[in-house]
């Protein structure tokens, strides 16, 4: 994967922590948060889908209009012109 080079702020000591969890883990530090940023959006992603798929199951359902199933009038008859 082809990678781009970034400036991130962040305060010191964050980056003394992450230095050091990345040395106890033998990687680095923008092996860290390369990993911990594609953790975040995959979970974007999965909510995204998730959303998607238990909105499009609602609109399959149809919505409860208060009629009881009931309909009392004809597609013709809302459309007359008086």
């Amino acid at each position: 994967m082809e990678t781009t080079n970034i400036t991130l702020a962040i305060p010191k000591e964050m980056l003394l922590k992450l230095e050091l969890l990345a040395v106890k883990r033998q990687s680095s530090v923008s092996e860290l948060l390369s990993q911990a940023l594609e953790r975040l959006v995959q979970q974007e992603e999965n909510a995204y889908a998730h959303a998607r798929q238990r909105h499009l199951k609602l609109l399959e359902q149809g919505a409860d209009l208060g009629i009881k199933g009931l309909v009392t009038t004809q597609r013709d008859g809302l459309h007359e012109r008086a």
